[in-house]
């Protein structure tokens, strides 16, 4: 197929870029919000999507924890929060 082999190309560069932006060093997952009930969690995050502008989407993680019969399922919203050094362009303060 025409196209094909630039597309996967693209689509392999998109996945390093991802895995190089939240990688352990380049800061922490920070929960939001955590839930076992559906309902809650949806309008939730519906709430936030409607009000709060200042989050960056790509940089959220919605986790869904399957239960069991002995756990229930739980719902958790977290967001990327980059470590200091990657705030300020990489450049860390010296202690001279």
């Amino acid at each position: 197929m025409p196209g094909q082999r630039k597309r996967k190309r693209q689509q392999k560069a998109e996945r390093q870029r991802a895995v190089d932006r939240f990688a352990p060093e380049a800061g922490r997952w920070e929960v939001l919000y955590r839930t076992q009930d559906e309902a809650e969690w949806q309008a939730y995050v519906q709430h936030l999507r409607a009000t709060d502008k200042s989050i960056d989407w790509t940089m959220v993680r919605v986790d869904t924890f399957c239960g069991r019969l002995v756990q229930p399922t739980t719902y958790r919203l977290s967001v990327f929060v980059p470590s200091p050094e990657q705030t300020d362009g990489g450049l860390a303060a010296s202690d001279d």
